[in-house]
């Protein structure tokens, strides 16, 4: 069982964390120009930096109260150390610039130009968040964790641990465990979330479904200590899985993405493939205008 030096450690590594990565959350926004505020979204209030850090830290506290009681794995220590993040910042920063020129120079929809558009779904060719290459290069699967991290302020990891937990009842109450139920995680991109669902879960069979190859092959190499691994490269509005075939669905950081008609289609492809009495698992980010006390 953990002990108080314990969570003094913890404790200590995410204020680290999160000083780290929201520092440069808002060193970014000083430095972006800001864009005009849709129509829809003036008049509404936004958080403000004391709001969004007190959220943060009820998270983190959350987040120990979690791994206190058993029901995941403490997070591993790093993400690669000191010299890796602060090559990751450059990383950044120095995409930023790019990233910046799109936002005031291309309209939200520019799709990739070299894109194949006969492979893909329309709007999966958008530069999304006017990120270099949206999701279809090596590149971008490099930089995208450190970017989501940096844009939640380092609360990336932590909210998405929270889907452990449903996951966990999930499992426990599968005849058998771990070992004979099935996870499909949809838009599983760089295998964030299915290492550590391996990581609490070596014997449950995961399978993670993404459009990009580079996602993909950047998740094989993160899932690659682990069996019971399938990675498959497909739309999640026509999945290639036969009917009801898992036993749990998990779906992080990804509806938001999703335009309406698409978001229907996905909702009634988690209904074929997902058992009756499965579990449906949703993690997403408030979007700009929303309130999470509304």
């Amino acid at each position: 069982m953990p002990n108080a030096l314990d969570k003094f450690a913890f404790e200590a590594a995410q204020a680290a964390r999160v000083g780290w990565f929201f520092g440069q959350k808002l060193l970014a926004a000083r430095w972006a120009k800001p864009v005009p505020v849709p129509d829809e979204l003036r008049g509404r209030s936004m958080p403000d930096r004391q709001r969004l850090l007190a959220d943060l830290w009820r998270l983190i506290e959350q987040d120990w109260r979690n791994i206190e009681a058993g029901l995941y794995a403490p997070p591993e220590d790093s993400d690669g150390g000191p010299l890796l993040g602060l090559r990751r910042a450059i990383d950044f920063f120095t995409d930023m610039r790019e990233v910046e020129a799109r936002r005031h120079g291309e309209p939200v929809e520019a799709l990739l130009p070299e894109a194949p558009r006969d492979r893909y779904p329309g709007y999966y060719l958008r530069k999304f968040h006017f990120q270099t290459d949206g999701y279809l290069s090596e590149a971008s699967a490099e930089r995208y964790d450190y970017q989501v991290e940096v844009l939640f302020g380092g609360a990336a990891a932590p909210m998405r641990r929270q889907a452990l937990v449903p996951l966990r009842e999930a499992v426990l109450r599968h005849p058998g465990g771990a070992a004979n139920a099935r996870l499909l995680d949809i838009g599983c991109g760089t295998g964030a979330f299915l290492r550590e669902v391996k990581r609490n879960y070596p014997r449950l069979a995961v399978t993670g479904l993404d459009l990009s190859a580079p996602y993909l092959s950047l998740a094989g190499r993160r899932l690659a200590d682990w069996s019971r691994v399938e990675l498959v490269e497909g739309a999640a509005e026509a999945m290639p899985f036969a009917d009801a075939e898992f036993d749990a669905v998990t779906m992080i950081y990804l509806l938001h993405e999703l335009p309406p008609r698409a978001r229907r289609a996905v909702v009634e492809e988690i209904r074929r493939v997902l058992k009756p009495g499965g579990t449906l698992i949703l993690v997403d980010s408030l979007q700009t205008g929303d309130d999470h006390n509304m």
